[in-house]
């Protein structure tokens, strides 16, 4: 129900309307959801509206009683293996001898003889029983069509962390560097911390709910991680990279426990520590964007051009600049130079080439660009600024006059 009021403003009396915002969400227009993509109205999908509603309440999906599932279908094994580590990492403190069903309780992980669906996926004895979805699908390929390696993991979460990157590192090449210490330096061609970071997110923020696996493709040139399960509305990709957002896990329960044992850091800070580990390694940093009803992540190789989240190059420049450009330079990128009048901000540049979606924009405009050094951040050091802007640089200018 709105507010009313009467002011006074300049002699003037005002009548103020104010309509509180509504604390169970979504709100529907005319028995329909929706929610805003780009410039555009969505209409919401029954999980979305499902998803939303738990959150609005405080809640999530993970925290409800699993379907048939008591304190029997636990490994109350691995919930005290979970209780040590926990216990010696430091970030939860829990007694010598502690009862691992007294453990769970506390932590709402069982509500009285009911195991909760983030018990079973992470404890549970058969957790694919019967959430079939609840694995990681992992391929080697060779080009699009042809698979040299196939695996499906399965088991808890916990477990299928270590097991995805034992497949990752199986079909990642890696050398060695003798720098005169005790052990020699291992240099992979993808940071495995951004790996592992990226896998995690994956586990433990995908959507459980949906009948989709998590799916995990490596080729000669890229890897690409996909998970079901959409940012949040009111979430971006920007504000991912940025840090700049309150963290609201999707399974909260999940979330939790891998805090505990020390495999996620902070809410909300994946993103970043993955863009740094990239950068560190002097490899591009992973394209994001949303696709197919899920999250995707693709980590292309050194030396090799930004891909967008279906895997096909957006953008290159060849050739060499040996004080001149002789390459060539894709549609895209060429527009964007033509677009830029001295010092921009990301949304201006879009809004100069009349771009709706962001992700578009950044996968096959602003990295490419960059990462052909034809256009540069004002603020290097701080990439995630919000006074952030882009300006040509002078190779850049080179192309643009066709120098």
């Amino acid at each position: 129900m709105p507010e009313v009021e009467l002011l006074t403003l300049n002699d003037v009396t005002v009548c103020v309307i104010t309509v509180s915002e509504y604390p169970l969400k979504p709100v529907a227009t005319r028995g329909r959801c929706y929610r805003r993509v780009g410039n555009a109205n969505r209409q919401m999908s029954p999980a979305e509206i499902a998803e939303m509603h738990l959150r609005s309440t405080g809640s999530s999906w993970d925290a409800l009683p699993a379907e048939d599932k008591t304190i029997a279908d636990i490994d109350l094994d691995a919930v005290a293996d979970y209780i040590e580590r926990a216990t010696r990492i430091g970030r939860r403190t829990y007694p010598k001898g502690s009862d691992p069903v007294e453990a769970l309780r506390k932590l709402e992980l069982v509500k009285d003889e009911s195991a909760t669906w983030a018990s079973i996926l992470l404890f549970g004895r058969r957790p694919q029983s019967p959430l079939i979805q609840a694995t990681v699908h992992c391929g080697r390929f060779r080009e699009e069509v042809n698979i040299m390696d196939d695996r499906l993991i399965e088991g808890s979460i916990l477990y299928q962390i270590d097991e995805t990157m034992d497949f990752l590192k199986k079909h990642t090449n890696v050398r060695f560097e003798i720098t005169g210490k005790p052990q020699r330096d291992e240099i992979w061609d993808y940071p495995l911390r951004a790996l592992r970071e990226a896998v995690t997110n994956a586990i433990c923020h995908r959507d459980y709910a949906s009948s989709s696996d998590i799916q995990i493709k490596v080729f000669d040139d890229r890897i690409r991680i996909w998970n079901p399960g959409i940012l949040p509305p009111d979430l971006t990709i920007e504000q991912l990279r940025a840090g700049e957002y309150s963290s609201r896990p999707r399974n909260k329960l999940i979330a939790q426990i891998f805090y505990d044992l020390e495999i996620i850091e902070r809410y909300g800070s994946g993103i970043g520590r993955m863009d740094d580990a990239c950068t560190e390694a002097g490899v591009p940093t992973p394209v994001l964007d949303e696709q197919a009803g899920g999250f995707t992540a693709v980590f292309p190789g050194k030396g090799q051009p930004a891909t967008g989240a279906t895997g096909e190059v957006t953008g290159e420049v060849t050739g060499e600049v040996t004080g001149e450009v002789t390459g060539e330079v894709t549609g895209e990128v060429h527009r964007l130079l033509n677009a830029m009048q001295g010092t921009m901000k990301r949304q201006a540049i879009q809004e100069a080439l009349g771009l709706k979606h962001e992700d578009h924009f950044r996968a096959a405009y602003l990295i490419p660009a960059m990462e052909s050094g034809l256009i540069e951040m004002t603020i290097p050091d701080k990439p995630r600024s919000s006074k952030q802007e882009y300006r040509l640089t002078d190779k850049g200018r080179r192309v643009l006059s066709g120098d």
